[in-house]
């Protein structure tokens, strides 16, 4: 009697490979809109936390807004305990502007369509564009 090998055949094997790259290429254009998606939410997130901490501090100031983002990040205790002027987080760099009667904060992602899809500002009175 002879004994037969056990195994895969090349054309089985060939068309798992296949199976597997077809779902691949499903699943990743999925996930990296996923992942945009959850960009645009803390860029978003974000900014609105800049808001709300900085009306806090005008409140307690006479109505007077921070002039930089250290009176929020010093005080005691603390109105936020990170600066995210001039870094970049979660795909969006964010700029912020303060005056004493007024503030910017803008989120431009770092690449657009690729890291989020549009830049958000907020500004005086928590009015975010686009919302």
């Amino acid at each position: 009697m002879r004994k037969y090998n056990q195994g895969f055949t090349l054309v089985e094997i060939m068309i798992v490979v296949a199976i597997i790259a077809l779902l691949a290429a499903i699943a990743i254009p999925n996930l990296l809109r996923a992942k945009i998606s959850a960009n645009d939410a803390a860029a978003k997130a974000t900014l609105r936390s800049l808001s709300t901490v900085t009306e806090t501090f005008a409140t307690s100031n006479s109505g007077n807004y921070p002039l930089d983002m250290a009176s929020l990040t010093g005080a005691t205790p603390p109105y936020i305990s990170k600066n995210y002027c001039d870094v970049t987080v979660s795909g969006y760099t964010f700029k912020c502007t303060n005056t004493a009667g007024a503030y910017e904060y803008v989120a431009t992602p770092v690449s657009v369509g690729t890291s989020g899809t549009t830049t958000f500002t907020m500004t005086t009175g928590g009015v975010l564009s686009p919302p």
